[in-house]
């Protein structure tokens, strides 16, 4: 890497455009032997900004403390999986609507999910780019957890009336349910991006492997406190109703993991231009233009003809030599156009996508498809099917008394998924060598398919509760492996781009993370619009774990086919 002689960083250096022709012999001046990720770079939206080299190995002490926050989401999913459905249906709301609650949130996160992954690419808040949004996300999360557990038995002192407090029960435990749903489904992309920002390529695997164990871990640990009886112990007594013990567990977790993982690794802000009367220790920047538009970079605007910037130097230096060939936009510093990111130019973005990062859009909406048909209403299939227990019992009825102990075995079965799910990210380590990424991705989706066809067919209590475990098989190879592909994808294009001598990345990592976590709200809209109907047609809640198992086959065939092998 060339970098300029203290001599020559002391003069002036007029930021100039780079012609177009001449961009590409640039870069083969300056570029020798570069092992850095694509996420010390990023260009789409505004002109790009170059952040430092590759970032410094981490401890696996600090992977650790990054990847807790998965272990808190988790735990407040697990809550949300297990409660949700039996939650609605004991204040009321219609069967035929049940599943309509899942259809609000993803809808939202469709539209919005692309934006705020391009958004937070380019945030210059100083406390880092991701951190600030993972922050507020988790916020939202909390209010939504304590409105969804909290809002029955809070209407119910409020309200007197029974027809009127049925209503607004409805209407407070689903507004909170959405909520929470929205943010947690939300935080999933900045949290990875945040990770591909501060790590190594070999790190980010590492902390990947971390994020999926503990995410095991907090599920876990969330069914396992589900799947106690809590209405009769002291700490129930003390809090009011099971449901408050719950919430205290689960807000408790999620607000020490979240203040842990945001001071786990410092991130890096944006660097900005400034102008030589500014402290002479800040970051000063001149974004090289760009002079394609890829996926995931937003339109161009016009540039206007070039005027020398006076007094105006470097002084934060890319991998690849950019000291040494600095340009600007016209336009006087601290006075950049921000670039106007819409939905509609980042989906058009989205669509002109590389193929084979489409390709793994898809199967990942069919594997989220399949997982969310089976985990959303697991407990309740439980509850009905295997324990013929009745949600619309009274509740001091047998039936009901019944349904409710088919919810607790439920919730016990998702915290042997949870376990499984720890277990199997750990084998996953040792069988990647054998089989590689494309590999794990097949068996993981075959397992799940196989596993819930024999649930459907067979549905007992044993059988049922040891084939949970399949389901966390699935649930790590969805946490994991698509994530690792484009960790992959990413490194091949670095490799060529490099090769080639250009040093723009097409687009930001943010975009990629939130175009492969914008299938988990395409999943979640297919399973609400859809379910609720089939369940009505079939007459019994048994179709939700037969959808689950064809939907997992189907992903199973077009891994096979259209799914590109990796070679790690």
């Amino acid at each position: 890497m060339t970098l300029l002689s203290e001599d020559q960083s002391t003069r002036p250096q007029p930021c100039r455009l780079a012609e177009p022709e001449k961009h590409i012999s640039t870069m083969q001046l300056y570029s020798t032997d570069y092992s850095g990720s694509k996420e010390d770079y990023m260009a789409s939206g505004e002109n790009p900004v170059f952040a430092s080299v590759e970032p410094p190995r981490r401890s696996r002490g600090r992977l650790i403390l990054h990847g807790l926050v998965m272990f808190g989401r988790e735990f407040c999913y697990a809550v949300e999986a297990a409660f949700v459905t039996p939650v609605l249906l004991s204040v009321g709301l219609p069967r035929s609507l049940y599943s309509l609650v899942w259809l609000i949130s993803p809808v939202l996160g469709f539209l919005l999910q692309p934006i705020i992954g391009s958004a937070s690419d380019h945030c210059r808040s100083s406390w880092g780019r991701r951190r600030p949004y993972i922050l507020a996300l988790g916020i939202l999360m909390l209010v939504g957890l304590t409105l969804f557990l909290n809002g029955d038995a809070v209407i119910s002192a409020i309200v007197t009336e029974r027809s009127l407090r049925r209503i607004w029960a409805i209407v407070v435990v689903m507004f909170g349910v959405v909520l929470f749903d929205f943010a947690a489904d939300f935080i999933d992309g900045p949290i990875k991006a945040y990770l591909f920002d501060v790590c190594s390529h070999h790190d980010k695997e590492r902390g990947l492997h971390y994020h999926a164990l503990l995410t095991g871990l907090g599920g876990a640990c969330g069914y396992l406190v589900g799947a106690m009886d809590w209405g009769h112990s002291l700490l129930g007594q003390l809090l009011g109703t099971e449901y408050q013990v719950i919430y205290f567990f689960s807000a408790l977790t999620w607000g020490i993991f979240l203040t842990v993982h945001l001071i786990s690794i410092p991130e890096k802000p944006l660097g900005k231009i400034t102008t030589p009367s500014e402290s002479s220790s800040s970051t000063a920047l001149c974004p090289l233009g760009s002079h394609s538009n890829g996926y995931g970079a937003l339109p161009k605007e016009p540039i206007s003809p070039v005027v020398p910037v006076p007094d105006l130097r470097p002084r934060s230096f890319s991998a690849l030599g950019e000291a040494n060939s600095v340009t600007s936009s016209a336009k006087q510093p601290n006075k950049e156009a921000q670039k106007r990111m819409t939905f509609r130019s980042l989906m058009k973005a989205m669509i002109s996508m590389p193929n084979h990062y489409r390709c793994l859009c898809i199967s990942h909406l069919l594997g989220w498809t399949a997982f969310l048909c089976n985990m959303l209403f697991f407990t309740d299939f439980m509850g009905q099917i295997v324990y013929r227990g009745n949600p619309y019992a009274d509740h001091n009825s047998t039936a009901y008394i019944t349904y409710e102990r088919g919810v607790e075995v439920g919730c016990w079965g998702l915290c042997i998924n949870a376990v499984s799910s720890a277990l199997y990210s750990y084998v996953q380590r040792f069988l990647l060598p054998y089989i590689g990424l494309k590999g794990l991705y097949f068996m993981g989706y075959f397992v799940f398919g196989m596993g819930t066809s024999l649930i459907g067919l067979f549905p007992n209590i044993i059988a049922t509760l040891i084939l949970c475990s399949v389901f966390g098989v699935m649930s790590s190879t969805l946490y994991t492996i698509p994530f690792n592909l484009i960790a992959e994808y990413q490194r091949e294009e670095e490799e060529q781009l490099k090769l080639h001598g250009i040093s723009e990345s097409p687009r930001g990592t943010g975009v990629d993370c939130a175009a492969l976590t914008c299938m988990v709200q395409l999943a979640q809209i297919i399973v609400g619009a859809g379910l609720g109907a089939l369940v009505n047609m079939a007459g019994s809640v048994i179709v939700v774990v037969l959808s689950a198992s064809t939907m997992s086959l189907f992903g199973c065939l077009f891994i096979a086919l259209f799914i590109r092998y990796v070679e790690c």
